[in-house]
C-alpha cells in the first residue's frame, strides 16, 4: 500500500504530487503508534484467555483490516470518506503486525530467530505477490484494493488451524496434560538436556505457563513445586 497510495491519490482524485505524497504519508505515520497497540490488545485479551485470546485478536484485528480495505476500494468516488478509510486501514494494518509479533515468541524457543525470520520475511514476499497480482495493470488500482482486502480476509482465515497443544487454538481446548515443558523440550534430545543446553529453554517453559488462560493457571508455588519435581 505504501507503494501506491500517493499515485493513487494522483490519479484517482487529480490533486496535484505534493498534496498526494503528503496525504499518502499519514498512512505509514501509524507506524508510530499503532502495532505498540496491536500487541497491547494481545496482552489484554491473553491476560484472561491466554494463547486462545492472542490468536482471536490476531484474527478479529486483521479481518476488520481486510473489510476497511475493502472498503477503502469501493469508495473510490469520495476523496474524504477514502482518507478517513485509509487511516483506519493503516492502523489496523499496523496493529495487526503488533498482533501476529504477540504470537511469534511461543512458536518455538530453540528455533525463535528462524520463526521471526521467516514471518517478517513472509510479510515482505506477501506484499511482492500482491502487487504483482493486482497492481501490474490486470486491475485499475480501487478494484486492485478490493480483491486485496478479500484475500486478506481469506489468508487471515489460516489462524483458524494454528494450535497449541498445552494452551489450545480458536475453536479447540488444551490437550489434557500436555504442558509447556513437553512442548519446548521436544526440540532437543536427551543428551542436549543432560548437557544442560536446554536450561534457559525450560525457564521460558515455565515463564510461559501465563499463556494458559485464567482459569487453567496454577498458582505460582504450585508452579515451583511441579519444576523441582
Amino acid at each position: 500500500m505504501n507503494n501506491i497510495i500517493a499515485p493513487y491519490l494522483f490519479d484517482q482524485f487529480n490533486l496535484n504530487l505534493e498534496i498526494a505524497g503528503a496525504l499518502g504519508s499519514l498512512f505509514g505515520l501509524m507506524n508510530i503508534f499503532a502495532r505498540s497497540v496491536g500487541g497491547m490488545v494481545s496482552d489484554i485479551t491473553a491476560d484472561k484467555y491466554g494463547m486462545r485470546g492472542r490468536l482471536w485478536a490476531l484474527w478479529i484485528i486483521q479481518t476488520a483490516e481486510g473489510a476497511l480495505c475493502i472498503a477503502m476500494g469501493l469508495l473510490y468516488t469520495s476523496l474524504p470518506a477514502t482518507l478517513v478509510v485509509m487511516i483506519f486501514f493503516s492502523l489496523f494494518v499496523q496493529m495487526a503486525e503488533g498482533a501476529s509479533y504477540a504470537v511469534v515468541p511461543y512458536i518455538s524457543k530453540r528455533s525463535l530467530g528462524i520463526c521471526a525470520g521467516f514471518i517478517g520475511a513472509g510479510g515482505n514476499a506477501g506484499s511482492t505477490i500482491t502487487q504483482a497480482i493486482f497492481f501490474k495493470g490486470a486491475y485499475t488500482t480501487h478494484v486492485g484494493i478490493t480483491y486485496m482486502g478479500i484475500m486478506i480476509i481469506a489468508v487471515t482465515l489460516l489462524c483458524i488451524p494454528i494450535y497449541f497443544p498445552m494452551w489450545g487454538g480458536m475453536f479447540c481446548g488444551p490437550k489434557e496434560g500436555a504442558t509447556e515443558s513437553d512442548y519446548y523440550l521436544a526440540d532437543f534430545t536427551e543428551e542436549e538436556k543432560a548437557a544442560g543446553m536446554a536450561a534457559s529453554v525450560q525457564k521460558f517453559a515455565l515463564e510461559a505457563a501465563s499463556e494458559r488462560a485464567a482459569v487453567h493457571r496454577v498458582p505460582a508455588k504450585s508452579d515451583e513445586k511441579e519444576s523441582a519435581v
